[in-house]
């Protein structure tokens, strides 16, 4: 990975009036750093999420976007930091679980040693759906299909190596079906080529899938999360059709390494009560995520077993990125 041809793009914003800043609870503003530019999920979540702990703390919040290198940039920044705890990021499945397994190259952080957990911040469902003219109405008719067409049948992603396409291949790991992988730049363009026909399913983020799914230019077969999602709650999920298969994506609060516990045990503290609240979890239902306050010793427990899930679902699937 060249991080030297990556230019983070920046974008901060305050999210308290300035002239409280004087009563601030922390004494000096907190920044939650994004690893990606403005408009994808993690900044949709972060912003509304970090308004609400201003106001609740008394202080102000700053999200900064430091995009780049799949979010290496910023994640290298945080890790970088002063371990005070006033600099903290967003962790998800696809950079602290699965590029760790799946680069060639070492990467410039490490999810486990350079991070301390402060809480899981939010679930979204990964959600399997289908071209409309495809034959299948169910996950058993589609692993039919399958295995009536070995190598025939085709999905995108919205790139390699990331939750999504892992997501596709545990599914067929699980299900022992061959099927071709077409990834593109984005979930956009990807989705955008099973509603046109040109692939025929796809796993992706609920909200990149919702709208498509609700006009009628996609069918949802199943959701990947344990228990089915309040935004489709007539989608079965994977697990009730008979396929061991568990696939989401999740956001958790990290600080640098080292911060004192005394900080990380205040910003839990504040974050959990700010995720607990009702007006949180509408805002995040929104999005297609679902609200999930933990304890730090939670967040570096799910870390730990995400890395050795989908460390064999990379293993068994031979994707090496570089």
């Amino acid at each position: 990975m060249q991080l030297r041809h990556c230019v983070p793009f920046c974008a901060l914003v305050l999210l308290f009036p300035v002239g409280v800043a004087a009563q601030s609870g922390y004494g000096k503003p907190l920044r939650i750093v994004v690893t990606y530019p403005p408009g994808g999920p993690i900044d949709g979540l972060t912003r509304p999420f970090a308004q609400r702990l201003s106001e609740s703390v008394k202080s102000p919040v700053v999200v900064e976007n430091r995009a780049g290198a799949n979010g290496a940039i910023g994640y290298e920044y945080v890790a970088k930091s002063a371990p005070d705890g006033y600099t903290l990021t967003i962790g998800a499945a696809g950079p602290f679980a699965i590029s760790p397994k799946a680069f060639v190259r070492p990467l410039p952080y490490d999810p486990v040693k350079d991070f301390a957990p402060v809480t899981t911040m939010a679930t979204m469902p990964e959600l399997l759906t289908t071209n409309v003219s495809l034959p299948v109405r169910t996950v058993k008719e589609l692993v039919a299909l399958a295995k009536r067409r070995p190598g025939e049948l085709v999905y995108a992603s919205s790139g390699t190596g990331g939750t999504p396409h892992l997501a596709m291949e545990l599914f067929k790991q699980a299900a022992r079906i061959d099927m071709v992988h077409v990834p593109y730049k984005g979930a956009g363009p990807a989705t955008m080529e099973v509603i046109g026909g040109q692939t025929q399913l796809i796993f992706a983020d609920l909200p990149v899938l919702l709208p498509q799914v609700q006009s009628g230019k996609l069918r949802a077969l199943a959701v990947g999360t344990r228990e089915r999602s309040p935004s489709l709650p007539q989608v079965p999920t994977m697990l009730e059709q008979g396929f061991q298969v568990v696939a989401y994506n999740w956001y958790g609060i990290f600080a640098a390494a080292a911060t004192p516990r005394e900080m990380i045990a205040r910003l839990n503290a504040d974050m959990v009560r700010v995720l607990n609240a009702p007006e949180t979890k509408a805002i995040f239902l929104k999005f297609g995520a679902d609200a999930a306050p933990g304890t730090p010793e939670q967040l570096a427990q799910l870390v730990r077993e995400e890395l050795d899930r989908w460390g064999k679902v990379v293993a068994a699937s031979g994707i090496k990125l570089e």
